[in-house]
């Protein structure tokens, strides 16, 4: 195995976890092992969930199915069905956000702070794939977290640096069945589309394990623009109160400029700073800081949110009016 030690020990100080079992392979190991790994255990109590979206004729069953194997490992299971119409686009990105509110919730009126989800050294690879196929930044190219925050609760993701293939053996070694998903070989899912792309790459030496490599080496990077943004924060206080120096701020790495920009920008407008497009402030970044070289005045909007440097060398973020366009003026 990839790991030592359990890989649950950094939850220990949990009070309570919720496991998302969906009742593959994945999560099936998941649940056996923490389970095994929870015995004698006074915390953190165990509680596990299953998602039924009501997509596949199968998916009642297969709750049912995981329902059992987690009473006769004295988990306490519930089953969350996903209501109501389908989109008709977007499918799996819907069913995901309906699937995390849905475990959200539960976990909540368990006194659980944290999901606990199956994600594997292989997903972990495949996110990596996708994201470059979309072209990425570096927080992107970082992956998934082994922790990160989701609304109200922590997702934890234990299991990043074990293989499908160990947690699948981990299963039959149990003798314990599994559920397996036709749509995770649907050629109308891009992740199952990547799984023949990532074939021929690993045949070229980039495999697994490489793309896991170099999302945990891109996630140290991220963190170290973090601290550094963090401290130019400190400074200029752009996010804090909407408005800085612009001289000061074009002193920074454009990195520099166009995260706090982003961050100020989210933080006016509401929108989640990791949707805002990464092209338009890379963009927006450096048309701020030309126009601070040539002491001109500069406004953009994006997101909801309006940013302007004026002639008096303020640089201000504030909610875009109703009607707004890119301009520049010498």
């Amino acid at each position: 195995m990839l790991v030592s030690g359990s890989p649950f020990e950094a939850l220990s100080r949990e009070p309570a976890l919720l496991l998302a079992v969906s009742g593959g392979p994945d999560s099936t190991a998941l649940l056996l092992m923490a389970a095994e790994w929870a015995v004698d255990r006074a915390t953190p109590k165990l509680f596990a969930a299953t998602v039924d979206h009501g997509l596949r004729a199968e998916s009642a069953a297969e709750a049912e199915h995981v329902a059992a194997l987690a009473a006769r490992l004295g988990v306490r299971h519930a089953t969350l069905v996903w209501e109501g119409d389908k989109p008709s686009a977007r499918l799996q990105e819907r069913a995901r956000d309906a699937r995390y509110g849905l475990l959200a919730a539960h976990a909540l009126a368990v006194g659980a702070g944290v999901v606990v989800t199956a994600h594997h050294l292989d997903d972990q690879a495949e996110t990596v794939l996708m994201r470059l196929t979309r072209g990425s930044g570096l927080s992107g190219l970082a992956g998934m977290a082994t922790r990160s925050r989701r609304g109200e609760i922590d997702i934890a993701r234990p299991l990043l640096l074990m293989l499908k293939a160990e947690l699948i053996a981990i299963c039959e070694a149990r003798g314990v069945d599994y559920a397996r998903d036709p749509s995770n070989a649907d050629p109308r899912f891009a992740r199952p589309r990547l799984r023949a792309i990532a074939e021929v790459l690993a045949a070229e030496g980039l495999d697994a394990p490489a793309l896991a490599r170099l999302a945990r080496r891109a996630a140290t990077v991220e963190a170290a623009l973090a601290a550094k943004s963090a401290e130019a924060e400190a400074r200029l206080r752009l996010v804090e109160t909407g408005r800085c120096d612009a001289r000061a701020l074009a002193a920074e790495p454009v990195e520099i400029v166009r995260r706090l920009l982003t961050l100020a920008m989210a933080k006016v407008s509401g929108a989640d700073a990791a949707r805002i497009s990464l092209e338009a402030m890379e963009r927006i970044a450096a048309e701020l800081v030309a126009a601070d070289a040539e002491a001109c005045e500069y406004a953009a909007n994006v997101a909801g949110a309006l940013i302007v440097r004026d002639f008096g060398g303020e640089v201000r973020v504030r909610p875009e009016p109703a009607r707004s366009a890119l301009r520049r003026k010498p």
